[in-house]
């Protein structure tokens, strides 16, 4: 099983960035927590601040990889260009948020993202991401 989680902007500063809010590990730190945890998967990860890097690996991945787990960050509340290339692929995308987008700014409560996505899972920290995985693993 492949499982390619994508960043999207500004989540390259976890750790540093609004601890408050984001924690203090960053994710290369946590991504070795999850492969670790996750031997018998194959985990991907990439991360880019340029929305069509984040298309063209949606592209590159999403015929192929049994799920995708995306972050996009502030692309999730402006970008139907990130919609468009979740519809036109096959693996199943799970929408992550580290933060509750609908606790915070009332721009955030929009997600472009969220009607083409599998699930949506906000506010529980990079736990998040673990329990995206385990509803792909349990999806297959």
């Amino acid at each position: 099983m492949h499982i390619q989680i994508i960043n999207g902007a500004n989540l390259n500063l976890l750790g540093k960035r609004e601890p408050e809010i984001y924690g203090s590990l960053t994710f290369e730190e946590y991504f070795e927590k999850l492969k670790t945890q996750y031997k018998d998967i194959t985990l991907s990860y990439f991360q880019s601040n340029i929305e069509g890097e984040l298309i063209n690996k949606i592209h590159e991945v999403g015929f192929m990889a049994d799920g995708i787990i995306l972050n996009a960050g502030a692309y999730t509340h402006t970008s139907i260009a990130l919609a468009d290339a979740i519809k036109a692929v096959k693996s199943p995308v799970v929408e992550v948020h580290i933060s509750n987008i609908f606790a915070r700014e009332a721009f955030r409560h929009q997600s472009y993202i969220s009607a083409v996505s599998v699930g949506i899972i906000s506010g529980l920290g990079l736990k998040g991401y673990d329990l995206a995985i385990e509803y792909l693993i349990t999806k297959k």
